[in-house]
């Protein structure tokens, strides 16, 4: 069985995915032709074009989102789409990097944010290295935006807070920070069906 609804394949042909791909999601929702997916098409496309947000940077928030979620099919389109933007090799990998350590601190933070009242665990130091968060390719701004992201994702508060704390004395918008969370929240979505 194939896909043959025309909304998922407009997906598919703006996000670069092969017209063959399915998954049981995808199949299901075509089966009952349910509106659930041109809301979904719509949404990746109203996030992905913003107005707070560059193209390249929304691509590359949707990237780290697809790399947190471990979701291969997405990582490979949301990297097709950003080299076509212009994002070189380093600012790829970085956004690999990001997701992979917002994935260690988000543990490790929510952690002390759920024991709070045990003084050992909030002075402990972390003991990980985290050189790539102090001299970003991507630059500070952005790395702090997409942990953000990323951190909302994965649920922990203290490192949304923080991130969002330093973003904003980076000189960042409430606005631009809410957009960010928008893309993280649609691709988590689209991550879900595809």
């Amino acid at each position: 069985m194939s896909i043959q609804n025309e909304t998922i394949q407009n997906l598919f042909s703006d996000l670069g995915i092969d017209a063959a791909y399915e998954s049981v999601a995808l199949l299901q929702l075509e089966h009952v032709d349910s509106r659930f997916l041109k809301d979904m098409k719509l949404n990746v496309a109203n996030v992905l074009s913003g107005t707070n947000i560059e193209r390249k940077q929304a691509i590359l928030l949707a990237l780290s989102v697809a790399a947190n979620e471990r979701n291969n099919l997405l990582s490979i389109a949301f990297k097709s789409l950003a080299i076509k933007e212009g994002a070189s090799d380093a600012e790829i990998a970085e956004v690999f990097a990001c997701a992979s350590l917002m994935a260690a601190n988000n543990i490790l933070y929510r952690f002390r944010h759920f024991v709070h009242e045990v003084p050992f665990y909030e002075n402990a130091p972390a003991g990980m290295r985290m050189s790539t968060m102090m001299n970003p390719v991507l630059g500070k701004e952005f790395f702090e935006l997409m942990s953000i992201a990323i951190s909302a994702v994965n649920g922990c508060e203290r490192c949304v807070k923080a991130h969002e704390h330093s973003v904003k004395q980076l000189g960042s918008s409430e606005a631009r920070i809410f957009d960010a969370v928008r893309i993280a929240a649609v691709i988590k979505s689209l991550c879900v069906v595809i």
